[in-house]
């Protein structure tokens, strides 16, 4: 399940409003229109709230260097808000004090908020592209993974062990596919290339060719090359019900169903991904909402 700056597809952060104006990788999954959070992409569980699944959506270049300020403070907003009392004048927002609330309570260790945060203010703030695989698994250790475990590792008292951990970084990386992929013509016509430059050269295609949604054979080549790999990155991502909390686990199982759900959507798309956004659609997102629903209805007590 990648925000980010553009506001449009963002996983909203716990402390939205306090910590990241847009959200990350493994939110619940987007209809079109939808605002973004901070400048990555969307994608998560905690993600599971970006504007979709999408993790984090890497911002425009106007306000990136705000965003990079602003940013910067937020670590020192946190402590605080976590040492404050209601009755302190100049608290920190109460969103922004839960969240510290929460943190402290659940001891999740700091070290996956600040990661976050520094992530938000340099991979994500300058997101300039990818050159290779090696800098999109650099983006989602820098910024996506970490702004997935500042929510969903509070289900974990003390934080994730190291296999929860490498199960959310899983996830990340199909929710961040997936979400690049679905949004692959909104990103080309607002300047953002998503897809490591390496394998466009790779096909022998243009940018000019996907901003001009050229219906190539190497075009569709490299569109089916991507489709694959995030269709291994979500099955990769089997067994992390097992890890998850009981009480998450309708949750999560809800989120990779509805991303499977997407990537099918933009597989069967195939040339039209570059002319239109690829969302979730009306029935299956609905059926599948109502399934979750009615599973944590049978098991209440």
């Amino acid at each position: 399940m990648a925000h980010h700056t553009h506001g449009r597809r963002d996983i909203r952060h716990p402390a939205a409003g306090g910590l990241h104006p847009r959200r990350p990788p493994g939110t619940p999954p987007r209809t079109r229109p939808v605002p973004r959070a901070a400048p990555a992409r969307r994608a998560a569980p905690g993600a599971l709230a970006r504007r979709r699944p999408r993790l984090h959506e890497p911002g425009r270049r106007r306000g990136r260097d705000r965003h990079s300020g602003a940013t910067g403070r937020q670590p020192g907003r946190v402590d605080r808000a976590g040492r404050s009392r209601p009755e302190d004048r100049g608290q920190p927002r109460p969103l922004l004090r839960a969240y510290a609330h929460a943190v402290d309570s659940r001891a999740l260790p700091a070290h996956w908020v600040s990661r976050f945060l520094e992530g938000a203010a340099t991979a994500e703030a300058g997101f300039d592209g990818f050159a290779d695989e090696a800098e999109f698994q650099a983006y989602l250790d820098a910024y996506a993974w970490p702004g997935v475990l500042v929510f969903t590792g509070l289900q974990y008292q003390g934080g994730p062990d190291p296999e929860q951990a490498a199960a959310w970084r899983r996830f990340v990386d199909a929710a961040q596919r997936v979400d690049f992929l679905a949004d692959l013509a909104g990103d080309l016509a607002d300047g953002r290339l998503c897809i490591p430059r390496a394998r466009l050269d790779e096909h022998s295609v243009t940018r000019a060719d996907l901003e001009q949604a050229r219906d190539t054979p190497a075009v569709r080549a490299l569109l089916a090359a991507e489709t694959g790999r995030a269709r291994a990155a979500l099955e990769a991502t089997d067994g992390i019900l097992d890890l998850a909390d009981p009480g998450l686990r309708p949750v999560t199982a809800t989120m990779k169903e509805l991303m499977a759900q997407q990537l099918t959507a933009v597989e069967r798309a195939g040339i039209t991904a570059l002319r239109r956004d690829t969302g979730y659609g009306l029935v299956a997102p609905l059926r599948t909402l109502l399934r979750a629903r009615a599973g944590v209805r049978s098991r209440t007590p």
